[in-house]
């Protein structure tokens, strides 16, 4: 990839290779409002961005909560993210599947998860830079 733009720190979100689900899409990530677009099973996407504080976010259609994430990025610095499944949307998925879905479901997993600290669909984790380069060289840019 090489170094970010001059002045600039580089944000890199990866999706690892595993994935048990059923339909698998992009997420919907975002830096700071704007898309990062692609971000598939075994892919990566990244962005440049002047230093200062920055904010990752992810939406799911039909998901109750937002996940918002708080950086602060310096420039030339290069800063790595998984991208996961959140707590709070397996723990949905696992009671809307016990209670067979549905508003009850849905009623019921809300309230069970209140409490989590990401309201939102996905979870982002800091990689450090050998573990990130050493993930980054299996998988794909996302397109």
């Amino acid at each position: 990839m090489g170094p970010p733009k001059a002045g600039h720190a580089r944000i890199v979100v990866l999706r690892g290779k595993g994935y048990g689900g059923i339909v698998d899409g992009a997420w919907e990530v975002q830096l700071d409002g704007t898309p990062l677009s692609g971000l598939k099973t075994g892919t990566f996407v990244f962005v440049d961005r002047p230093h200062g504080p920055r904010q990752l976010t992810a939406t799911e259609a039909a998901f109750p909560g937002v996940t918002k994430h708080d950086i602060t990025v310096q420039s030339g610095q290069t800063y790595f993210f998984v991208a996961r499944t959140s707590k709070q949307k397996n723990a949905l998925m696992a009671t809307a599947a016990g209670t067979g879905g549905g508003i009850l479901g849905l009623a019921l997993g809300t309230a069970f998860t209140s409490g989590y600290d990401n309201p939102g669909p996905i979870d982002f984790f800091p990689l450090d830079d050998a573990a990130a380069r050493t993930t980054i060289a299996e998988l794909k840019l996302g397109q």
